[in-house]
């Protein structure tokens, strides 16, 4: 009987110890799924824009910005009407400044000043990207070195951008007075919901726990940033300001994120619906696209010396 017993508690200590074995085994390539995703999400591909000053068109300069804790950085301004006010634009995720550069252009043709820049982690600016947190202080800081110049409205600001630029724009615009007006497509209103959908369209979200640890680690990476709400929190602070949501129907799951931001934004707003994001587009749709959203910035922002 005592021989049995032992036999029978040796055979559910090795199934036992098989088990765990095996539950760790799963959690470590859960972690290492998960941890490979966060990884190549903060990575996004580089693809720098060969951009020569001396060649383009609108006779644009390299303005210098500092940021915090951070190397300066450069950017572009596109003068326009002197002392008229600036009109930042701002790439998406995955995106660089010479993704948007004809839309710089139909700005500056209709006088605008225009600014744009790489945000960290994209084109010309190695690192990693934080999906909006750090991307957030670097437009503060090229619209703070901006207002000091001689030759802009140094308290009337436009700012675009879309899904990740749409995101620091938002925060932007929710507790700086300067923006007189901003456009902003696709945007997310924390950049958690990016990296949610970054998992989802890599197919790995099926495995059990993948999306909860990608998530963990992502708000690890981004520890200093642990208390920052969603931006949905502070739109209270963009009543008053015209605003422009735009949505790609080739974007639904971005769409209906930027949709609630939408319906939460107090007044003055309005709603432009596109098939694709303006990266994406064809030169017809672009145009139109470039058109409406000029209209929108000389209604709101004319640019007049001030």
């Amino acid at each position: 009987m005592a021989i049995s017993f032992e036999f029978r508690n040796s055979r559910i200590a090795k199934l036992l110890s098989g088990l765990l074995a095996l539950l760790l085994f799963a959690l470590l390539s859960i972690g290492a799924i998960a941890g490979y995703l966060v990884y190549e999400i903060v990575h996004p591909p580089r693809n720098p824009a060969n951009i020569d000053v001396n060649v383009m068109m609108g006779h644009p300069m390299v303005v210098s910005f500092p940021i915090p804790g951070e190397p300066q950085r450069d950017g572009l301004f596109f003068p326009g009407l002197r002392g008229a006010p600036t009109v930042i634009v701002c790439h998406g995720y995955g995106a660089q400044q010479g993704d948007v550069l004809t839309l710089v252009t139909a700005l500056q043709e209709h006088q605008f000043n225009v600014f744009l820049f790489d945000f960290v982690g994209h084109g010309t600016v190695p690192g990693v990207t934080t999906l909006g947190y750090r991307e957030t202080n670097e437009l503060r800081a090229a619209m703070q070195a901006l207002s000091a110049r001689d030759d802009v409205d140094p308290q009337h600001f436009g700012l675009w951008g879309t899904d990740m630029g749409g995101y620091a724009v938002l925060e932007v615009a929710s507790t700086d007075k300067r923006v007189a007006a901003f456009a902003v497509e696709d945007p997310y209103g924390d950049p958690r919901d990016m990296v949610r959908l970054q998992v989802k369209n890599s197919g790995l979200q099926a495995l059990p726990w993948v999306g909860q640890v990608a998530d963990f680690a992502f708000r690890m990476y981004n520890y200093p940033f642990r208390n920052e709400p969603p931006v949905s929190k502070r739109l209270a602070g963009t009543a008053g300001i015209p605003k422009l949501f735009i949505f790609a129907s080739d974007r639904p799951q971005l769409g209906d994120l930027g949709l609630q931001l939408f319906l939460l934004a107090p007044d003055p707003k309005q709603m432009l619906r596109v098939k694709s994001a303006y990266r994406d587009m064809s030169d017809d749709d672009r145009k139109a696209y470039e058109n409406q959203l000029v209209s929108f910035f000389l209604l709101n922002i004319p640019p007049t010396t001030h």
